[in-house]
């Protein structure tokens, strides 16, 4: 069953910066999808625009279907209800979105009294429970954010997203700052939690490995656009697109020497979404541009089954084997 189909979404802010442009996604419900791209690459844009959190000016446009209704047409008392009861955002940085003022418990308990309608017992209740399931101690209730370490704090926003039961959740970076053995400890909860409660899952993250180790399918974002699309372990071991392959060389390998100590990486940087390119937007970076991309924008094409790029590489290669 489709959770979540997002057609044709734009997002433009005040300022004229073009930070989406035409995204399209589809998530089931039990499904993880990996959404990966470099710092400025509009994947945190994207999630805010899915729950309307963006801020005021700013143009949305295309549909973000949601249990198949359209959360831009909404209204507000809508959108209110749908946020944390229908879909819930880990934000990234825990530190700076939980409240430094308030104990971790009260600020659980909020979303469970003003959209479950508890009383403040059961609500109580309840906060130890989800205190428990990602796997801390009804006591740290009592807690402010600072007395605890940054996993605890990450396991804090986790049952924070899960307080009100949706349907979505939205993972934007949640392992940001942590070390390896805790980003470990929290993907594998994440997992965990999506098998347990057939929730669906996007996971907004930079590193494709952690992406293709976590999620079903993968999609890499440049420029505000989409360019590559299919299942996570596909694209992370043979991308198609040349943005795609230069992500995941950039990260080395454990046993593969040659990455260890030679590790890939990319010249230059996303162009501002303000002042793009025109074409292609990834030509100026592209190691294997034509003169045509210059002035040739790219659109997603069927590169193999089940698999999409942006590339007119990949299209070459599609019209070569017919």
């Amino acid at each position: 069953m489709t959770l979540l189909e997002v057609r044709d979404l734009t997002v433009t802010y005040p300022n004229g910066a073009a930070a989406v442009r035409g995204v399209d996604l589809s998530l089931d419900s039990g499904s993880k999808l990996g959404v990966a791209g470099e710092s400025g690459c509009g994947k945190s844009t994207l999630a805010l625009a899915l729950l309307r959190l963006l801020p005021a000016g700013t143009e949305v446009g295309g549909e973000i279907l949601l249990d198949g209704e359209d959360v831009l047409k909404m209204r507000w008392g809508q959108v209110r209800a749908v946020r944390w009861a229908g879909a819930s955002i880990v934000f990234q940085g825990a530190m700076h979105s939980l409240n430094p003022v308030h104990r971790v418990g009260d600020q659980i308990a909020e979303p469970i009294l003003l959209h479950g309608g508890a009383g403040a017992a059961a609500a109580r209740k309840r906060t130890g429970e989800l205190l428990e399931q990602v796997g801390l101690p009804t006591a740290r209730a009592r807690a402010y954010p600072h007395e605890l370490s940054g996993g605890q704090r990450q396991r804090v926003m986790i049952a924070m997203a899960l307080a009100c039961d949706p349907k979505l959740v939205i993972a934007d970076e949640p392992t940001t700052a942590l070390d390896v053995m805790i980003q470990a400890q929290i993907l594998r909860l994440i997992e965990q939690l999506v098998s347990e409660q057939e929730l669906g899952l996007i996971m907004i993250s930079h590193d494709l490995a952690v992406l293709a180790d976590t999620c079903d399918r993968l999609a890499v974002m440049y420029a505000g656009r989409v360019v590559e699309e299919g299942p996570a372990r596909a694209v992370y071991e043979d991308a198609l697109h040349p943005y795609g392959k230069a992500l995941s060389g950039a990260f080395p390998r454990i046993g593969d020497p040659a990455s260890r100590f030679a590790p890939r990486g990319l010249p230059g940087d996303p162009p501002d979404p303000s002042d793009l390119p025109s074409g292609c937007t990834f030509h100026p970076r592209c190691p294997v541009a034509l003169d045509g991309c210059e002035v040739e924008d790219q659109w997603l094409r069927e590169g193999a089954p089940g698999r999409r790029a942006a590339c007119v590489h990949v299209g070459a290669a599609v019209r070569s084997t017919t």
